[in-house]
């Protein structure tokens, strides 16, 4: 990277005219150079694309791609470019930009989750998901498509894994047999009126509760075994969907990661199977 960047300056001083141009555009939009092609970067200098064409052979690069895929190859670790990130973001919060405000929040709220996937609870819960006899989540409708890609996600790892809509207006799925080596997930909401209930019902016949919900949920420690939360937002809505949905996702992702052989085998199945059924002809 260092090696490209050296050269492009050394145009901009040196270079002729169109040379100078192309450096300067391609040094200030190094980030935005893998959506271009050489008529667009043409089409912004008033350039023609031979033009373009012999400067990146200049270069040492057969075309525009060659700079992409030296990019892809030299790209710098994200964390290296934290430290200026997070300064930007502070300063631009500090200035009353509302996007800047929000994203800020989400960083913390990563950071947040990063510090409870190292606790206690975590592993319990990751434990708890793999070693219950079933599986069942639910969510408020709002939330159903969230809760229906978490149970995605976990039958990477396992069978057994059911997300109830509760659009049979019982539960029976979960509350109607006499099994009591089942795992109820809620993903709550202040919105899921139901959820209390729920909860208080799935222990009552002997299941435990997994609860994803916010810090502040009064009846957590009574009626859920386990409870994973998130500090309230400030920014936003009362619902911090972005959040709840990068704790389901990581979540699902120490999941697969402690099932080991067992998930790699069954991701090779689904991918199979995927693959057979997709493109399959309606006969």
């Amino acid at each position: 990277m260092e090696d490209l960047s050296q050269k492009l300056r050394e145009y901009i001083k040196v270079g002729t005219p169109a040379e100078r141009r192309i450096a300067k555009y391609f040094s200030e939009h190094l980030n935005e150079l893998p959506f271009e092609t050489a008529s667009s970067v043409a089409d912004r200098l008033e350039l023609s694309p031979m033009t373009v064409g012999r400067f990146l052979r200049s270069l040492g690069y057969h075309g525009l791609d060659g700079i992409k895929v030296h990019l892809k190859d030299n790209l710098a670790p994200v964390t290296l470019h934290l430290p200026n990130i997070l300064e930007q973001l502070q300063k631009d919060a500090s200035e009353g930009r509302p996007l800047a405000t929000q994203i800020a929040e989400q960083v913390e709220m990563l950071q947040h989750i990063y510090n409870l996937a190292n606790q206690p609870q975590w592993l319990e819960a990751v434990t708890t998901i793999l070693s219950s006899g079933n599986v069942f989540i639910t969510a408020h409708p709002s939330l159903a498509g969230l809760g229906r890609h978490f149970c995605d996600r976990l039958t990477f790892a396992r069978d057994h894994v059911l997300f109830l809509d509760g659009a049979n207006g019982s539960y029976v799925e979960l509350l109607g047999g006499q099994s009591q080596d089942e795992l109820l997930i809620v993903i709550d909401s202040p919105r899921f009126v139901a959820s209390r209930l729920l909860a208080r019902s799935a222990r009552r016949a002997g299941h435990k509760v997994l609860l994803a919900t916010g810090q502040f949920t009064e009846w957590a420690h009574e009626f859920a075994n386990i409870t994973l939360s998130l500090p309230p937002q400030r920014a936003n809505s009362r619902e911090n969907l972005s959040a709840m949905m990068s704790l389901l996702e990581f979540l699902a992702i120490a999941v697969i990661q402690a099932a080991g052989e067992t998930a790699e085998t069954r991701i090779r199945r689904i991918e199979e199977l995927q693959g057979m059924f997709a493109y399959a002809p309606l006969r």
